[in-house]
């Protein structure tokens, strides 16, 4: 029985448009970004990312990956294993220039934007009578949390400011209790924006607290030596009666591979730019927060070319050190 012209020609027409369909979902540009713990709130802000870039970017199609956070994330960019991801700004240098962890084994990444910076807070007793960090010199004194960065970022600021503080070590809630009863003068905690951290605020409830400033010269040392970092002015409140400080920082921010297509990575910095709501809904310390000046403040690797092009559009001066590397 002869199959009728027609029906020949219905079938064609079907089998290019299946294959042409296909073809299209081939067309899709597939990303994974690496994030860190289910638990972490810095997952759920990039669940928000995730969320941002499939709505707003035609044939973009992304999904998050549970990881280990920074340093897995990178080296899961230096094995091409994802196309973006979390990165604190101070390791992110680290890897970049080859340095610390990384010695021998740098990791090429580029920067797309920050998203929070957390300085850090040099949280004393009162009582102790230290004012300034120089008199922190012998001073029983916890550097962070053991293992954190900022355990390890405060012992390299006290190195390269020549200042050497007893150290103790410790879990939050052994700090915590150990400065409440005076067998600890201070400690080096993370803020939370412009505020303090939990624990110092629990500190604060009974035992009266100052934070320490570096002064303009420590400043300086730390801008010329310690690029790894920056350096932030904290206005006065970030708890009751304290007043405005100046102290060192590093960035939460988002890498991206070095190969990401340039419009791409464009298209998504844009869209994270001018879309704040879902990322403020997720993770409260982005509301109200200026992701470009951050980016610009406290980046410190070369942004990729995408994103500089999208902050150049809106006016910004992207700093030396951040311009995108050839």
């Amino acid at each position: 029985m002869k199959t009728p012209i027609k029906t020949m020609l219905t079938a064609m027409a079907a089998s290019v448009s299946l294959l042409g369909a296909a073809s299209a979902v081939q067309a899709d540009e597939r990303l994974l970004i690496g994030s860190t713990s289910s638990s972490s709130s810095h997952y759920g802000y990039f669940v928000a990312v995730n969320q941002i870039i499939n709505s707003q970017l035609d044939g973009v199609s992304a999904s998050v990956a549970e990881t280990g956070a920074t340093v897995d994330n990178l080296r899961r960019l230096g094995r091409n294993q994802i196309d973006m991801g979390l990165v604190t700004t101070n390791t992110g240098y680290h890897a970049y220039a080859g340095l610390d962890d990384f010695d021998g084994r740098p990791v090429d990444s580029r920067l797309l934007w920050v998203y929070t910076v957390a300085p850090q807070n040099v949280v004393m007793r009162e009582d102790a009578g230290v004012t300034s960090l120089e008199e922190l010199e012998g001073v029983r004194f916890n550097p962070g949390i053991t293992g954190s960065a900022t355990e390890k970022t405060t012992e390299a600021v006290m190195r390269t400011l020549g200042i050497s503080p007893d150290y103790v070590r410790g879990s939050t809630t052994d700090i915590v209790d150990a400065m409440k009863d005076g067998r600890v003068m201070g400690s080096a905690k993370s803020g939370v924006g412009n505020r303090l951290d939990g624990s110092s605020m629990d500190i604060a409830t009974f035992t009266p607290i100052s934070v320490l400033s570096l002064s303009d010269q420590q400043a300086e040392a730390l801008r010329t030596e310690m690029p790894d970092v920056a350096i932030v002015d904290v206005p006065e409140g970030a708890g009751d009666g304290i007043p405005a400080y100046t102290t060192w920082a590093f960035g939460v921010a988002v890498h991206a591979h070095p190969d990401l297509d340039e419009e791409t990575a464009y298209q998504i910095v844009k869209a994270v730019m001018e879309n704040p709501e879902p990322q403020a809904n997720a993770f409260s310390a982005v509301r109200d927060a200026d992701l470009a000046a951050m980016t610009l403040d406290v980046g410190t690797v070369p942004l990729h070319a995408g994103a500089a092009r999208y902050f150049e559009e809106q006016g910004h001066e992207i700093p030396d050190a951040l311009k995108p590397a050839q």
